[in-house]
């Protein structure tokens, strides 16, 4: 099977890299999943904006107070096709004498450079991540999952669009790829006291 799978890891400073596209698999048998890379956040003693312990996100709404909040923000972002949305709460994490960056007016502008390649990358993500029927105000939940140190990891079966997972609705968008073959794991990390996207793993294989 001809997989192509790639992580997006950072909207700002190298912006997003990588597209993923998963409906054009064929018979053949080559892969191009990554591993994880680190990245740094906080620990999950947030409170949460709900009792059940989980978040929802109405289209615009960035809720950075908890990771849950800023991946349901996020995934609303790019269900809808709002690449600006979608840059402004994602970050990339300090690595080495690098400080951490995040999406600001001025990195996620219009006229910013990497604005190109991530309103591409948001439009192929957005049309995996759609489910079937589309709705204009897609309902986004993200279940709480332990953080470890200042990162927390979504596993896709975590993330619920208009009732749907998002593995579930990944697989429905996919051809010759089945439930056990795909890793979807969505990254967020606490940066100066806010939560961000820091992190896409889309693994095939």
């Amino acid at each position: 099977m001809h997989q192509r799978a790639r992580r997006i890891s950072s909207i700002t400073g190298a912006a997003l890299a990588a597209v993923v596209a998963l409906g054009g698999c064929s018979s053949d048998s080559d892969s191009d999943a990554d591993k994880k890379s680190p990245a740094s956040g906080s620990p999950a003693a947030d409170k949460k904006p709900d009792s059940d312990a989980s978040a929802s996100s109405p289209a615009s709404a960035a809720d950075r107070s908890t990771a849950e909040g800023a991946v349901a923000a996020w995934v609303t972002a790019v269900v809808k096709g709002e690449p600006k949305d979608a840059c402004l709460v994602m970050a990339e994490p300090a690595s080495g004498s690098k400080p951490a960056t995040v999406g600001s007016e001025k990195t996620c502008a219009d006229d910013a450079p990497e604005r190109k390649q991530i309103d591409a990358t948001v439009k192929q993500l957005g049309e995996s991540f759609t489910p079937e029927p589309p709705s204009d105000d897609p309902k986004v939940e993200v279940a709480e999952v332990p953080a470890k140190g200042d990162t927390v990891e979504f596993p896709a079966e975590k993330i619920t669009i208009d009732g749907q997972t998002l593995d579930e609705i990944v697989l429905s968008h996919s051809t010759g790829v089945t439930a056990d073959q795909l890793d979807i794991n969505v990254q967020s990390s606490k940066i100066e006291d806010s939560w961000y996207v820091t992190n896409l793993d889309f693994n095939i294989g």
